[in-house]
């Protein structure tokens, strides 16, 4: 694909609009916080959020597939797959904190094509569509150059998500290089990266909507998205993501996570 059509960016702008409006109405106010069988949060504001951008889909595109943090999966098969997470940093949401963001993206024959990183509480937006540049409420982001690990500034969202022994070696092996590390954002961070702000985003223990709706945010910006060994993310179950502004930066870090 060539391009993404306007169509289909403009519906995206909707989501996030609906999904917005949703949060802004429960952010700060007290609501109850229930626990998902993995033992992470979740709140009415995740569940309505997505359930209006599902009715959206429904509604104007019934033959388009979903895969939804909260809701579940429908027709994966489908030529064009809407991504779902309502509220990417449920804990931030909760704890008052605007770093959490609704993250939207689309799968073209399984490949993401289109993506949305949205602030709703700070007015912030990002957006990438296969055949044009990044946009951050409207205008052209870049990332900055940063090829070395040493000048890099990082961000990960919590040390506890590598479980693993061989995990949080490979991590180590990063952190110990990096110039700066700063922890929290979720994917607010890899919003940062792809304005220049931020260098590195190293992350695991994620899902499919966790990632997918990054990469042509992260890629129309000039910057790389992939799994630890450097592939580039599917449907799989588990994530394990490297997001970078600099390319050659990239390169670096997967090799450091391989262990060089």
């Amino acid at each position: 694909m060539e391009r993404v059509p306007a169509t289909l960016v403009a519906f995206a702008h909707r989501l996030a609009d609906a999904a917005g409006e949703i949060q802004r109405r429960w952010f700060r106010n007290p609501v109850a916080v229930d626990s998902k069988p993995d033992s992470s949060p979740v709140t009415i504001a995740d569940r309505e959020a997505e359930a209006i951008m599902r009715e959206l889909v429904a509604r104007h595109r019934p033959e388009d597939g979903i895969l939804g943090e909260e809701h579940g999966r429908e027709r994966l098969e489908a030529e064009w797959v809407w991504v779902f997470d309502p509220i990417d940093g449920t804990k931030s949401f909760v704890s008052g904190r605007p770093l959490f963001a609704t993250l939207i993206g689309l799968l073209h024959e399984g490949r993401p094509v289109l993506g949305v990183i949205d602030q709703a509480i700070l007015g912030e937006r990002w957006i990438g569509a296969t055949g044009g540049p990044t946009l951050f409420n409207g205008r052209a982001c870049r990332t900055r150059p940063c090829p070395e690990l040493g000048r890099a500034l990082l961000s990960c969202t919590s040390p506890q998500m590598f479980e693993s022994a061989a995990e949080r070696a490979a991590f180590e092996r990063v952190l110990g290089r990096v110039r700066h590390a700063i922890w929290g954002g979720d994917a607010y961070a890899s919003g940062l990266v792809a304005s220049g702000f931020l260098d590195l985003v190293v992350e695991a223990d994620l899902e499919p909507y966790d990632v997918l709706p990054l990469v042509p945010v992260i890629e129309g910006a000039g910057g790389r998205l992939t799994d630890w060994e450097g592939r580039p993310p599917g449907l799989g179950a588990d994530q394990r993501m490297v997001v970078a502004g600099d390319p050659r930066l990239h390169e670096r870090v997967i090799a450091a996570l391989a262990g060089g």
